[in-house]
């Protein structure tokens, strides 16, 4: 038999597989303090939480029986990852148990939004009768712009299909076939901005979508757009939004979550064309539910020795293949990251190449980590981890190919990394040098040598004598220090890549600058 502790208040229904299994015992005790719980949890082979228990080093040492930890919701910011994997206990949680009630309730946002339905109820409530104040638009042929079409956004999608409304998206992983595929007309993310009457976010908070929509982006937006967000708060500037409604240029917003939560004296709030709401996203009975029974049937599986896929912290790992390639992992993690901020276009396959001592060893966690690297830019660290990689990629229909050469083109082990989008594909190659460390030795087809470490400026350009000057010279007025330089090129006065270690992040406005020198190519930033 085996014991179930459950320390936080779970649904009824939601735990029902767990109750009715004839090989589980479960017990429910809700409200431990940390010592209370450290007491008892070397009974349990398994522990179910919410967000109220804190699951810290001491109480996982003490549960010598536990096989599992179960987070009811997605973040697991109140488990101990690290100590759980050290002592062998798989976390696991519940991503996509609120899919369709934060889908539901951004259309219903929507949809308030379009009919002025907050503004009217409390007008209405208050004894007045103002029709002419409240007058809406409708939805029927109006155009959404999705921006982040994952598990939310496409069920966004299919209730704005039924309303009549021509949808156009756009999310670092959609191809024209996939959008073709759901119904939906492929953009970029001008094209979303641009030509939408509803704009809704449904994309991770990442450094890349920090204030996605801001001053820049209303100005490009048609006149009397409308705003929704039940995303993440700071994928929009608020101040920014605050402005363009003053102006006129946003009609209305509306609001599940913010920069601040609780919100303290948001300007935003003082405005009749903005509904909010308290981050209600998957505030529904079924949502609730529908976690708890995710994790409940996740928590059968690992204790029977079944399959399970909800996993966040790192898999077991036999220990004379993890001392082998442990010292890889910092190498593979951030080839990903290099290789995703250097690409551009939806990522529609991965190749990964592993030559020389490392043919001799299972190499799948190097992919796993891998794959975490290029997947966070796009989805947020958060979001990301070394066991939910795999399934996140096949998710999103990327294609990941693991291979192994006999060609270590010199070096004693080698990481290639492969990476096609719908635009291009681009290639990075890494080593561990003894002294040295991690080095990346090889940027599509040119030969470098150069730390994965901190702030990264890579340059493509013509070779020409004073361009590095130049480059420099730019720089140092702007403030920016180069602690290392790295120059790879295929011809004399051909095209070449500078690959510049800098003190600091640079500004968009310095980057632009660069880029409008003669000799430069492109200009891309990365932040390792």
């Amino acid at each position: 038999m085996y014991k179930v502790l459950i320390s936080d208040p779970l649904s009824e229904y939601g735990i029902q597989r767990l109750l009715e299994a004839d090989d589980v015992v479960v017990e429910r005790k809700v409200g431990l303090k940390e010592n209370e719980l450290i007491e008892i949890i070397g009974e349990y082979d398994a522990l179910l939480v919410r967000s109220q228990t804190k699951v810290t080093a001491k109480v996982i040492e003490a549960g010598t029986k536990l096989k599992a930890i179960g987070r009811a919701g997605v973040g697991v910011d109140n488990i101990d990852l690290k100590a759980a994997t050290r002592a062998g206990v798989v976390v696991i949680n519940a991503p996509d148990g609120n899919t369709i009630s934060t889908a539901e309730h951004s259309f219903a946002m929507l949809m308030a939004l379009a009919r002025n339905i907050g503004q009217a109820h409390a007008s209405t409530k208050n004894g007045e009768w103002k029709r002419k104040d409240f007058v809406g638009v409708e939805l029927n042929k109006k155009t959404l712009g999705i921006i982040g079409l994952g598990r939310i956004g496409g069920e966004v999608a299919k209730r704005a299909k039924a309303f009549n409304m021509n949808v156009i998206a756009y999310d670092p992983f959609l191809t024209e076939d996939r959008a073709k595929k759901l119904g939906v007309q492929f953009g970029t993310f001008e094209d979303v901005i641009t030509k939408a009457d509803f704009i809704t976010l449904h994309t991770p908070l990442t450094k890349d979508t920090k204030y996605i929509i801001n001053s820049n982006q209303f100005a490009k937006m048609k006149d009397g757009v409308r705003i929704i967000n039940c995303a993440r708060g700071g994928l929009i500037n608020e101040k920014a939004l605050y402005e363009a409604i003053i102006t006129g240029k946003v009609a209305g917003a509306a609001l599940d979550v913010f920069e601040q939560e609780p919100p303290v004296e948001n300007p935003l709030f003082n405005l009749p064309q903005v509904l909010v709401t308290p981050h209600l996203g998957a505030s529904t009975i079924e949502a609730q539910e529908n976690v708890a029974i995710d994790v409940s049937e996740e928590i059968l599986h690992i204790l029977r020795g079944k399959a399970f896929k909800n996993a966040v912290n790192l898999p077991s790992i036999p220990s004379e293949v993890m001392q082998k390639v442990e010292p890889f992992f910092n190498l593979a993690e951030k080839l990903g990251k290099f290789v995703a901020q250097t690409s551009v276009g939806a990522l529609q396959e991965i190749l990964v190449t592993y030559s020389g001592e490392l043919t001799q060893v299972d190499t799948s966690p190097l992919t796993r980590s891998l794959l975490k690297g290029v997947l966070s830019y796009h989805l947020g660290v958060g979001e990301v981890n070394y066991v939910n990689a795999p399934h996140l990629a096949e998710m999103r229909h990327i294609t990941v190919t693991e291979q192994k050469s006999s060609s270590n083109k010199g070096f004693t082990n080698l990481i290639t990394v492969t990476l096609k989008t719908n635009q291009e594909t681009k290639s990075v190659a890494g080593t561990l040098l003894n002294g040295y460390g991690a080095r990346i030795v090889k940027i599509d087809q040119y030969t470098i040598d150069a730390s994965p470490e901190g702030h990264l400026i890579l340059i493509h350009h013509h070779d020409r004598p004073g361009a590095i000057g130049r480059v420099g010279t730019l720089l140092g007025k702007n403030d920016v220090n180069i602690a290392a330089m790295q120059v790879g090129r295929k011809d004399v006065g051909g095209d070449a890549i500078m690959l510049l270690t800098v003190d600091k992040q640079v500004s968009p406005d310095v980057l632009d600058e660069l880029g409008e020198l003669h000799e430069i190519h492109s200009v891309t930033e990365v932040d390792l």
